[in-house]
């Protein structure tokens, strides 16, 4: 553990560095620059699995190189990064790696992004001397979910996936089996990943340094729709996506790349460009009344969002006693998709049956999202594929488009208008602030002395406030996000120990910026930069920045919707949940597929 109030000064590269004593030997040399090669160490886990030993270093007196990124410091420590002896043994264990890996960098859809292949360049490797171990007839793919593929023969064993799923998330889905060449990481007993309780969030494709675990791609679907001359095609991007998408295309992290991904949008052909923080600011109004309800006729409290897929999946099959705490709120995607296919087919004159609307998210569980055999409520599937960013940003070169030059444009109507309460949608606190905007304008008929409410913003994994909202006195709420963070705040309630009136909770580190299809790598620093550029959207880009101001929503209501929480909101944009199977029960006698393509 480190001690901050210990100090600890020691010699890398001739070089004196002074640290908390238990940092670690790794991270004593990034304070000086130095960066030594790993791929199990991440930034932001504790510590490592100290599983690849590719950050080996040399340190006097020591009997052997020891892993770095494992090793604590010590005072008066002398460690040596780059001597013959230490390059020697990092290129002998890429080399050990790549005898057991499949040699298709060509048509990986890693290639260019996967840390194995660059790790490999960096130590200079250019044979492999070893006999090649990888010799399977048939490759391991599971492709059983909807939202990712796992091909284990890609797995370097690095215990990425399996530290991020059970440390940051809390589910514990993945777990080493065998030995030598013959281990794999697999869920327990070999299962398919959609046989378990796997939440889809994508950490672990995120945190995966080669192509063992990815997206299931859906851009030949899309491609595919654009070119049908039958298909309305329409588009929605999530408040995160403007953020993120400009870094997936070469652009510093942090870039506000709205105009131009809308000009992008147009280029594919898209038959209309809308905006999913649209259906985010919808998403405010009803959530907002529903929250007001509940307080004043005694429902159930706290509230909890239910914006993420990937939490409602966690809730399903871990806490099902607390499902009626969940706004019966559908998320925005699917709120877009409800109304895409009835309020704007009935606007535009368009059959709802030739309407495909396809999602750009920045998370995987979007794809599961949208399978979910209660997201119908138009009649019709209401959104039909998901896209993340990395696979727009692939669709986006296949094309050609430099993007940096692009030209900004603006979405279309009914459905492209939002207001900056929609846009922090995309970082963690973002849909509490933006619901507590709302709800305080509703209750005492004016606007926030502020609108910016600090306490809900920045990394924190748990973070709360109290507001003064009116006649309804002190508002207290929570906002938790990683789902290892949400089982403390859920633990509470079931403890019966819980304050608050409203909790926001999101599956991933950074809540959307940071989601399982965003660009790679993810760092704390570029989760940061992600977030600021939606707030500063928020504060600086748009006019408006309360959901009810938007004048396109009202429109809505008025021609479609009635009044938030009405028969027909209800009927379009709120639905229910239920418990998922026991995982150790067995699906009902020829019940299996649907139970498999349910959960």
């Amino acid at each position: 553990m480190i001690d901050k109030n210990n100090m600890v000064t020691l010699t890398i590269d001739d070089r004196v560095v002074t640290v908390p004593a238990g940092t670690t030997i790794l991270n004593a040399a990034r304070e000086l620059g130095i960066e030594i090669p790993t791929l199990c160490a991440m930034e932001h886990i504790s510590h490592a699995p100290g599983a690849c030993r590719v950050c080996v270093v040399e340190v006097d007196r020591a009997r052997s190189l020891v892993a770095s990124c494992v090793y604590p410091v010590a005072a008066g420590m002398r460690v040596r990064t780059n001597t013959s002896r230490v390059r020697k043994a990092r290129r002998d264990i890429i080399e050990f790696m790549l005898s057991d890996h499949p040699a298709d960098c060509n048509t990986c859809v890693k290639n260019g992004s996967c840390l194995l292949q660059k790790v490999a360049a960096r130590l200079g490797v250019r044979e492999i001397r070893f006999d090649r171990e990888f010799t399977p007839a048939v490759r391991n793919i599971d492709n059983s979910s909807p939202a990712l593929v796992r091909e284990t023969d890609k797995c370097i064993n690095c215990l990425r996936c399996v530290t991020v799923c059970a440390e940051v998330q809390g589910v514990h889905i993945l777990t080493p089996e065998g030995r030598g060449f013959d281990c794999r990481i697999v869920p327990a007993m070999g299962a398919k990943l959609a046989d378990t309780d796997c939440t889809y969030c994508g950490q672990c494709a995120v945190v995966c340094p080669t192509g063992a675990i990815v997206e299931k791609d859906d851009t030949d679907l899309v491609w595919a729709a654009l070119e049908d001359p039958k298909k309305h095609v329409v588009v929605q991007a999530a408040p995160a996506i403007r953020a993120s998408l400009g870094e997936e295309l070469g652009l510093p992290a942090g870039s506000l790349v709205t105009g131009k991904m809308i000009t992008a949008f147009r280029a594919m052909k898209f038959d209309r460009v809308f905006d999913t923080n649209f259906a985010a600011d919808l998403t405010i109004v009803e959530e907002g009344n529903e929250l007001l309800a509940r307080i004043e006729s005694g429902g159930t409290l706290p509230m909890i969002t239910s914006c993420c897929p990937g939490w409602i999946r966690f809730a399903e099959h871990t806490y099902p006693d607390l499902l009626g705490h969940i706004s019966t709120c559908k998320s925005p995607q699917q709120m877009f998709g409800a109304l895409a296919k009835s309020y704007y087919a009935q606007v535009a004159g368009i059959d709802p049956s030739e309407i495909f609307v396809v999602s750009i998210m920045p998370c995987t569980a979007k794809k599961f999202e949208i399978t979910r055999p209660e997201m119908n409520s138009s009649g019709y599937r209401d959104v039909d594929a998901v896209l993340t960013t990395r696979e727009l940003g692939r669709m986006i070169r296949q094309m050609g488009l430099d993007f940096a030059t692009l030209e900004s444009s603006e979405y279309d109507p009914p459905m492209g208008e939002y207001t900056g309460a929609a846009t922090i949608f995309g970082a963690t606190g973002g849909v509490m602030e933006a619901a507590l905007r709302t709800v305080y304008a509703v209750v005492t008929g004016s606007n926030m002395p502020k609108l910016d409410v600090e306490p809900v913003r920045g990394l924190e994994g748990i973070k709360a406030a109290t507001i003064e909202v009116g006649k309804l006195g002190p508002v207290k709420v929570a906002v938790a996000h990683g789902l290892a963070n949400a089982r403390k705040v859920l633990d509470q309630i079931v403890a019966g120990e819980s304050e608050y009136h409203f909790i926001e909770i999101m599956a991933c580190p950074g809540g959307c910026v940071g989601g399982g299809g965003q660009p790679l790598p993810v760092n704390v620093s570029k989760l940061r930069a992600r977030s600021n550029a939606l707030y500063r959207d928020d504060a600086e880009v748009q006019e408006l920045r309360q959901s009810h101001e938007n004048p396109s929503l009202s429109e809505a209501y008025r021609k479609f919707l009635k009044e938030p929480n009405s028969e027909v909101a209800h009927h379009y944009l709120h639905t229910s949940y239920k418990p998922a199977r026991p995982m150790d029960a067995e699906p009902l006698e020829g019940d299996k597929e649907s139970w498999i393509a349910t959960h």
